[in-house]
């Protein structure tokens, strides 16, 4: 089983975002084994049906989740996005082909998830919303021994503090 890690990661106009060393690639689930079983799933939106403990390689957009603990990851707490939950994968972006670069895939990482693709998702630029992100993203091991490349983009609901407001609805549109 290939772990991942969460550390800090500044972001543009914030204080401080999370980043967490996982992978979003839901390709590899295969790769990897039943250690990351995927949750039962509508057939049609393949949204999170019932809540589940899948592996972090099965973790796709649109799922709505429980806080990580930082470290060493292998898995996820999805619910339905109807549910209470802490956090949402809202976009996902596939980094070039070519040598693992830490540099590269934190810059893209910042892009992605503060760019066009939040702005699209919530209905106004990052540096004007209340909400706070964090990239899920590849690591050295992941990218060279799967051929990992995903970064995915993750949204919470925050307070003034940056503590963590839970939700029981799609961040999509909030506007906030």
């Amino acid at each position: 089983m290939k772990l991942r890690t969460r550390h800090a990661l500044a972001l543009v106009g914030s204080a401080a975002a999370l980043s967490f060393a996982l992978t979003g690639c839901s390709a590899l689930n295969g790769i990897l084994g039943s250690g990351n079983a995927d949750a039962d799933r509508d057939d049609k939106t393949g949204q999170v049906t019932e809540s589940a403990n899948i592996g972090i390689f099965a973790l796709k957009v649109g799922d709505c989740k429980m806080e990580s603990p930082s470290g060493l990851l292998e898995s996820a707490d999805v619910v339905p996005c109807t549910e209470p939950h802490d956090e949402e994968v809202f976009f996902e972006y596939k980094m070039p082909d070519g040598e693992y670069d830490a540099t590269a895939i934190d810059t893209a990482s910042q892009e992605q998830c503060t760019g066009e693709g939040f702005t699209s998702f919530v209905g106004i630029p990052w540096d004007q919303s209340a909400l706070g992100v964090y990239p899920i993203t590849p690591t050295q091991d992941t990218w060279d021994s799967y051929n990992d490349r995903v970064i995915q983009c993750v949204i919470f609901d925050q307070d003034e503090s940056g503590n963590i407001i839970q939700s029981s609805t799609s961040l999509k549109g909030a506007a906030r």
